[in-house]
This record gives C-alpha cells, structure tokens and sequence, in this order.
C-alpha cells in the first residue's frame, strides 16, 4: 500500500500529513512519499517527513506513481493526478458545490475521489470532522486579526493615566467558528455579544460569558428543526432582526461574521449603510468571504478600508495558522483512511458500503456517483461540458445561513 502526499502551493499553506501521521500510516503498513517542499510553509522540513519514514518525491507525478491513496488539502487539480493509479483513492477538502466540471474531470482522471467536508456528523465520525476542526481555528485567528487591526487594546485597564475601556466585539453566528471567537474575545477581555438563529445557541453563547442578541419572539422559539438546523425565518421576523442587528453594529469595536450556506452565496449579513455607521477604525472580519462573504464591500484575501475608516478583512483565517490546521487535519485524514485498511492484512480494504463511504464519495469508476452531484455533474448531448455557476439568490439573512 502506498500513500502519496501532494504540495498544495502556493495557494494554499496547509499540508495533508505531518511527521506525527507518516509514522501512523507506516505501522499501517503503508509506504509514504512526500512531495518535495509540501509542508515547508507549515514548519515541517522535508527532513522531519525523512525521519518518520517517508520518502521525498521530486515532483507530483512521482509521488502519484503507484499510489493507493492520494492525499491533498484542497482538490487536486486533474493535470496534478495525471499517471494515477486506476482507482486510487483521492481524498481532500474538495468544495464539490458548484464545480461539477471538475468533479468530471476527477472522474476521468479514474480516481476515487472523497470530500471529506462531507463527513457524516455522527459520533464515530467526530474525529474526521475536519469542518469542525479548520473552523475553530478560523474563529480564533478571526478575533486575532480583528485585535491587530484595531489599533486600540482590547481588555479594559486601569492605569495612572486614565481608564481604557473595554472593546466590544459581537459575534454573528454561534457554529464551530462563532463559538471559538467568541471564547478567544472572552481571553482577550472584550466585551462579547452574539447572535443566532438557533435558540439553542443562547445557552451556549451565554455559558461562554457572551450576551446574546436576537429578537427572541414566538417565531424564535421555533426556529430550530428536529435535526438542530435553522428553519428558514419570514420576512417580518428577518426585517425585525436586521433593524435590532444595524443597531447593535453602530456601537461595536470589532465585528466577526460566520455564516455559510452550503452550495450557495455567502448570505449577506452586513449592508454597505451598517458599516457606513460604524465609528472609523472599527473593524469587521468576514470569514465568508470565498463564498461572496457576509458583508457588503469584503474581497477574499484582502482588507478594504471604507471610505469612513472601517476596515474590512477578508483574510483566510486557516491558512495563517497552517502549522495548527495541518496538523488537526492531518488527524481527520489519518482516521478516515484508518477506516479503509485492512490492518491484518496491511492493505487497503474499502467497504463502499459503509456510511462514511457513501456521504464522501464523489466519483468512482470514471462517473461522478455522489447523489448529491451526479445528475448535475454528467453533460448531456446537448449540455457542454463545463462548469454550472450556483443560481441561487442569496440569503439575506443570517435566518438562512449555516454557520461555520
């Protein structure tokens, strides 16, 4: 069995296998090559993958030669899966929604591709949950960024020279990330508000030592589904809340927003006019932005300054903690290939029928098979293959998102 281990740059600054999970796939039984210089932007040297075992492939074409698995943070591009084993298994975060002709051409490339961004949330998938593990870190790196473009201290002090007072933060969206931001503004000493659609995300907002902000009427108290997912949210109930959210923005230092709709725009969750009333040098961190963000005016991998002096920051969060995110996302692969080996053996032994297997897998035996994406991924006769932009409008409102 043989692993290969892919470079993500210069995109992206994460790596798919640390030193740590090279030795675990090793007592696997597994051989591990390396692409040269892939976790050299995230602290790990060719040299620390040398001592735990791997070897160092000059290029992806000999990594990839005669490789079982194939592992890579964001989708591999088809040209880098050239040479591919028939039936390798590619497995990535591979943000199929919206991208059906590259999940063609994953497909042709006669690989078996797994996203693992759809990793079931049942308990014994906790582990493989790399949604989870990437978005804590983003909330953290979020409050971070929004502190070092402050320009003023967060926590309030008492000094011969007078009081500082405390900086207010308000978090929207209580997912993963939210929560995260959240506990990190909390360590920093700001004054934290938070909001939601979720009733059930007030006792975790509050338990944090944030206070929750949400019109909280009979229409919210219903808001939440059987599964825990946010109901789609009337128009009133969403005026209702834009005018109490506007309101409470004007007043905040440092703004951080969380929502995602799966397969769809960004919601927008902060209009031009509420950062128009910001005070200058007021910052707002959208971690929506590869999605269009959540507010009005943000660019992904940019800050924008407005034209009263707020700053805008589209950073990705993840990508600046590359030595933490692959190191947990490592994790999450580790376990999810744990799951494909036949330890006696020592050999890859995929069950297609386990549910982790089915949630993830996106192509096999040259066609797109996930049912999510096969009958909008496979080009008809008189259909091009090419890919299909998401139609969907937009969400206006945070009643509609998914939060990280």
């Amino acid at each position: 069995m043989r692993i290969a281990v892919l470079s993500d740059a210069p995109s992206e600054t994460r790596v798919a296998a640390t030193p740590e999970t090279v030795k675990k796939y090793r007592t696997l039984g597994a051989e591990v090559a390396v692409q040269r210089d892939a976790g050299k932007a995230a602290g790990f040297p060719d040299s620390e993958f040398e001592a735990s075992g791997a070897t160092i492939a000059a290029d992806p074409g000999a990594a990839i030669r005669d490789a079982d698995v194939i592992l890579t943070v964001r989708r591999p591009d088809a040209a880098a899966l050239a040479g591919a084993k028939p039936g390798a298994l590619a497995i990535a975060i591979m943000d199929p929604h919206g991208h059906e002709a590259e999940l063609r051409a994953l497909a042709q490339a006669g690989v078996s591709a797994f996203a693992m961004e759809l990793m079931p949330r049942i308990t014994r998938a906790q582990v493989m949950d790399v949604l989870s593990s990437q978005a804590n870190l983003a909330g953290y790196r979020a409050v971070i960024d929004g502190a070092a473009e402050y320009g003023r201290a967060l926590p309030m002090m008492m000094t011969a020279a007078g009081t500082v007072p405390a900086a207010r933060i308000f978090v929207m969206g209580a997912g993963v990330a939210g929560l995260q931001a959240i506990a990190t503004a909390r360590r920093l000493g700001a004054v934290v508000t938070a909001t939601d659609v979720r009733p059930a995300a007030k006792e975790q907002v509050e338990s944090l030592g944030a206070k929750f902000i949400a019109v909280e009427d009979e229409e919210f108290k219903q808001a939440e589904t059987a599964g825990g997912y946010a109901k789609q949210m009337s128009a009133e109930y969403q005026a209702k809340q834009a005018a109490l959210t506007a309101s409470h923005i004007a007043k905040q230092d440092i703004v951080v927003t969380t929502a995602l709709i799966p397969g769809r725009p960004a919601p927008k969750l902060v209009s031009a006019a509420m950062v128009a009333a910001m005070r200058p040098g007021s910052v707002l961190v959208d971690l929506a932005t590869e999605r269009g963000g959540n507010v009005e005016g943000a660019r992904a991998g940019e800050m924008v300054t407005a034209a009263n002096g707020v700053k805008i920051v589209g950073y990705s969060s993840v990508e600046r903690l590359a030595a933490t995110g692959s190191s947990l996302y490592a994790r999450n692969l580790y376990s999810f290939v744990e799951t494909l080996v036949d330890k006696a053996a020592k050999s890859l032994a995929v069950k297609w029928d386990d549910e982790l297997v089915r949630a993830t897998l996106l192509t096999r035996n040259g066609a797109v098979v996930h049912s999510l994406f096969g009958a909008a991924a496979q080009p008809t006769a008189s259909q091009p293959a090419v890919a299909t932009a998401a139609t969907s409008a937009p969400a206006t409102s945070v009643a509609a998102a998914v939060t990280l």
